[in-house]
């Protein structure tokens, strides 16, 4: 492999969702034969994605950073995912506001599991952003089959690029799901860049029983994930890294979605 975890044979696999990040993490993406995740954590200031996203790449795998933005109120939730955005944007923003930000960043933006639970943009958010968004997934370990056969109608429909990832939040499942690129991806800006563009791609995931287990798990995860201790601590208290009173310009406080 080249520097940055670009294939030898003038390809790229890459995991574009991966919530989890530390040795084990890295070593699992390795020895996958991952070259490139997107880390995007939830509730996680930019400046440490960064960081995080720095330290753990090296010459056999490229970690971008991304920001998975929980827009809206906790009743109306919709997650918009940013892969190497320019600047910080907290959560709990409008969508509306949201994708106005972003747009402004040299940034990819993904879908992310579309009209999945409550949580996601539907299929009419996507036609209204349609010309700021670079792809939709239409694959998750998460999803069951009728969330992908849906993801799939609203990818169709919209006419945009697709895309999967594991959307790993725990570590064996990192690599379940990957993307494979027509080209070496050697930074951040080269996967910006790829899917901007609409590069060619390939996607495959993993099947059999352990990955249908792995998906169990990764299910069963968000009963924690959406659990009302963490809407307290996200929402009620707002001590949340993400939060818009937190480390940002002044001028979003105004877009709280629940002042």
């Amino acid at each position: 492999m080249s520097p940055g975890g670009a294939s030898t044979d003038g390809e790229s696999r890459v995991d574009l969702h991966v919530k989890t990040l530390d040795e084990d993490a890295v070593e699992r993406a390795k020895a996958v034969g991952l070259d490139a995740i997107v880390y995007a954590p939830h509730f996680t200031h930019l400046s440490t994605i960064r960081e995080r996203a720095a330290r753990f790449s090296d010459d056999e795998l490229l970690v971008v950073p991304g920001r998975e933005y929980f827009t809206g109120k906790w009743s109306d939730r919709k997650h918009v995912l940013a892969v190497d955005p320019d600047e910080p944007v907290p959560d709990f923003l409008t969508l509306e506001d949201t994708m106005a930000e972003v747009a402004t960043h040299d940034a990819a933006v993904l879908v992310p599991h579309p009209e999945f639970l409550t949580l996601s943009m539907t299929e009419r958010d996507i036609e209204t952003y349609a010309d700021r968004v670079d792809a939709v997934e239409v694959y998750n370990p998460k999803h069951w089959p009728w969330d992908d056969r849906r993801a799939r109608e609203i990818a169709r429909e919209s006419g945009l690029q697709t895309y999967i990832s594991s959307y790993a939040h725990l570590t064996p499942t990192i690599g379940e799901a990957w993307v494979e690129f027509d080209r070496p991806i050697d930074s951040a800006t080269g996967l910006v860049d790829a899917l901007r563009s609409g590069a060619p791609r390939r996607m495959y995931h993993r099947d059999g029983v352990g990955h249908v287990l792995k998906r169990r798990v990764e299910f069963a995860h968000l009963g924690w994930e959406n659990s009302y201790e963490k809407f307290e601590r996200v929402v009620v208290n707002g001590d949340e890294p993400t939060h818009p009173a937190g480390d940002y310009p002044d001028r979003f406080a105004a877009m709280n979605a629940y002042r």
